[in-house]
């Protein structure tokens, strides 16, 4: 059983980190409506990433995380694992 919720979790993040970077691909459009490219796009990428990440750091009893468990939450959902 607890083997089975893991891997649910697992999935769960892993997918929701796909659709955060299909939603930031998205919206990397510079100012005049053109899609960023270069740097200007790997900046925004890293960026929008670490912040949908940030959203979703949350533990089991609803409250932020902190410390070492956020540090490695933040490490696996940017890295997309």
């Amino acid at each position: 059983m607890k083997k089975l919720l893991l891997a649910a979790v697992v999935v769960t993040f892993a997918a929701g980190t796909a659709f955060a970077q299909d939603s930031c691909a998205t919206k990397a459009v510079g100012k005049d409506g053109k899609p960023l490219a270069g740097a200007a796009k790997t900046s925004f990428m890293k960026k929008c990433m670490a912040d949908e990440c940030a959203a979703k750091a949350v533990g089991s009893d609803g409250k932020p995380l902190a410390g070492a468990a956020k540090t490695s939450f933040m490490k696996k959902c940017e890295k997309g694992a």
